[in-house]
């Protein structure tokens, strides 16, 4: 399980381990939570007073500190888990679901015809349609494409970066996804 960490402004910053998050709590670091409780640790006993030390961690939670690189300039990482998961694991080509095994990344522009490997030149495809299509462009091929790519957002990466997604943690980040996002719908 992984609590979401955000600024104390809420901009995401990473997932981190429930250990990770109760050292933000011990150090005095969180400004703010939100979410349901989803751990509770016991520490040791105070000489002075006997008291038990405990810190309950909640699944989200606004740290202190502002961070140091603006997270709307930055570029999410491309994987295939979130490449399919961006595209729904629907082939473009044929329209078709597919589970993640079948499924490849398809570049739109080929490398064969100087295409780059980034969000906007790649899709979820089939491995018969990446096949059928092989190194030429879709109109070459004859085969239009049934979605265009996207950037995901910095919310939408937050969502593709962490299968294990709490219902509340995908309710705030959901808040924020834009509305014309394939996620949303």
């Amino acid at each position: 399980m992984k609590v979401l960490k955000l600024s104390a402004q809420g901009l995401p910053q990473s997932w981190i381990s429930l250990e990770e998050a109760v050292i933000h709590y011990a150090c005095k670091d969180v400004r703010w939570e939100s979410g349901r409780q989803v751990a509770v640790y016991h520490g040791g006993h105070n000489a002075i007073t006997g008291e038990q030390s405990i810190i309950t961690v909640n699944s989200i939670i606004g740290t202190r500190g502002v961070p140091k690189n603006n997270p709307f300039l930055s570029k999410p990482g491309l994987t295939n888990g979130k490449l399919f998961i961006r595209d729904r694991n629907v082939c473009a080509y044929c329209g078709n679901g597919f589970a993640e095994q079948e499924l490849t990344r398809e570049h739109i522009i080929p490398f064969a015809q100087n295409g780059i490997d980034n969000w906007m030149n790649v899709v979820t495809a089939c491995r018969a349609c990446n096949h059928r299509k092989s190194s030429r462009t879709p109109e070459q091929a004859n085969m239009p494409l049934l979605y265009a790519p996207y950037v995901p957002s910095l919310w939408e990466d937050f969502i593709l970066r962490n299968r294990r997604i709490l219902a509340d943690q995908m309710e705030f980040l959901m808040a924020h996804v834009p509305k014309t996002s394939r996620l949303s719908g």
